[in-house]
C-alpha cells in the first residue's frame, strides 16, 4: 500500500471519495433492531435511551457502544448517538454496493462517540476517530484524525485534524494537528493482449511468463 502523510493547518478538511462502490443504499429504510443490558423510553418525546452493551443494526449497518441514545422525528426519521464507555471506542460497520463479480467491500469506523443522522445519512465520529475501508478481508484505505463526517448517500468523507495549541510563534500547528491517510492504489486494468507477430523460422519461441503478478497490495 501507498503510505501518504496529510498534513492540515487547524480545522483544514479533506475530502475524497471511496471509487466506485457505494453503500447500501436501503439500509436508510430499514427498521432499527438494538440489544442492550437496560431501556428508557419517553413515549411523549420520542426518545429511547439504552445502555449496557449496546448492539443496534439497520439493514448492513451495526453500531455498538456503551450507550445509546435514540431519537425520532415527526417525519419518522431517526437519530442515533453511541458513546463509549471510558477509554474506549464506539464501533460502526455498513457494507457497500459492489460490481457483479467484485470482493465485498464494508466501511469500519471508530470513536469516542458516534452519531447517526437517518435523515441526511450521514455518520459522524468524533474523538479518536479513524475510518477503514475493506476489500473481503483486506484492509485497503485508512482515515484517522479528530473528527471524521461520512456520507452514505454520496460515499464522501470529510476528516478534521485535532485543534491544538500553536508553537511560540504562533503560525504553525503543535505535533499530532494532523490527518494521518493510509490509501491503497487502485487495481490497474487488466492489460489488452499483444498480438502476435511473426517470427523468422530460427527465432526461439516465447512464452508468457507466470512470475510477473498482478497489482500491488
Amino acid at each position: 500500500m501507498n503510505h501518504r502523510l496529510l498534513p492540515i493547518l487547524l480545522l483544514a478538511a479533506l475530502a475524497c471519495t471511496f471509487g466506485v462502490a457505494h453503500a447500501e443504499k436501503a439500509d436508510r429504510a430499514k427498521p432499527m433492531n438494538i440489544e442492550a443490558d437496560a431501556l428508557r423510553h419517553d413515549e411523549l418525546k420520542q426518545t429511547s435511551v439504552f445502555s449496557g452493551r449496546v448492539v443496534m443494526t439497520k439493514g448492513s449497518i451495526v453500531l455498538r457502544g456503551a450507550r445509546l441514545d435514540v431519537r425520532q422525528d415527526a417525519d419518522g426519521y431517526q437519530y442515533g448517538v453511541v458513546t463509549a464507555e471510558p477509554g474506549k471506542r464506539a464501533f460502526f460497520r455498513q457494507k457497500r454496493d459492489t460490481l457483479p463479480g467484485a470482493p465485498d467491500e464494508f466501511i469500519e469506523g471508530e470513536s469516542e462517540v458516534i452519531e447517526y443522522d437517518g435523515k441526511a445519512d450521514n455518520v459522524r465520529f468524533i474523538t479518536r476517530a479513524e475510518l477503514r475501508r475493506y476489500r473481503g478481508a483486506v484492509l485497503s484505505d485508512e482515515i484517522t484524525g479528530a473528527v471524521i463526517v461520512y456520507n452514505n448517500l454520496t460515499d464522501v468523507f470529510s476528516v478534521d485534524g485535532k485543534r491544538t495549541a500553536t508553537n511560540a510563534a504562533g503560525d504553525a500547528p503543535a505535533p499530532g494537528s494532523r490527518v494521518r491517510a493510509v490509501l491503497a492504489p487502485k487495481d490497474p486494468p487488466p492489460a489488452a493482449a499483444a498480438p502476435e507477430a511473426a517470427s523468422p523460422a530460427s527465432a526461439p519461441a516465447l512464452r508468457p511468463s507466470n512470475s510477473l503478478g498482478g497489482g500491488a497490495k
